[in-house]
């Protein structure tokens, strides 16, 4: 059988069920493709899963133990998203970069567990930064360009869940 290369057509009644948004959309291969149980916790960072999303709250005392997406990304070692922070002002101020990305870090995982730094690798005169999802490395990029102004560049996959983000800044 053939795949389908247009939308479905709209039914009779009711709202479009199927468009391009869900067609096209690139999908996370570390999300899970049916709903977890509930409740689970994470046995490595404590998140719980409950009302279908993970966030952090007090462990229900029913609850079953899984891996949560995060979690499994960065025992995996495999990034969502990479941030290049680059230039000569890089080796000047360092350690103020890569606390500001800490800091945008905590404040992104309160509301959104999944959305964590892997890890910080150092160089010279830049800085890389592997998270668990695609969103984290904007805002940081972001948080960088209000800080110290620069240029930064997005590099989205189309055919897959990632993003490579470069922010570059001259002394």
């Amino acid at each position: 059988m053939a795949s389908r290369s247009t939308p479905r057509p709209l039914p009779r009644s009711g709202r479009r069920r199927w468009g391009r948004a869900q067609i096209d959309a690139p999908q996370d291969p570390y999300k899970a493709m049916t709903k977890s149980h509930e409740p689970a916790v994470c046995p490595q960072c404590g998140a719980v899963y409950h009302e279908g999303r993970w966030h952090w709250s007090a462990r229900p005392a029913d609850a079953r133990e899984e891996l949560c997406q995060a979690c499994h990304r960065i025992n995996d070692r495999y990034p969502a998203g990479i941030l290049t922070l680059s230039g000569p002002l890089v080796a000047q101020h360092k350690a103020e970069m890569i606390r500001l990305a800490r800091h945008q870090e905590e404040l992104e995982k309160k509301e959104h567990p999944l959305n964590r730094i892997i890890d910080v690798e150092e160089g010279p005169d830049r800085v890389v930064i592997n998270t668990t999802d695609i969103h984290l490395p904007r805002r940081i990029a972001e948080a960088q360009r209000r800080a110290w102004r620069g240029k930064t560049e997005f590099h989205y996959d189309e055919d897959g869940y990632f993003v490579r983000v470069n922010w570059h800044r001259e002394a």
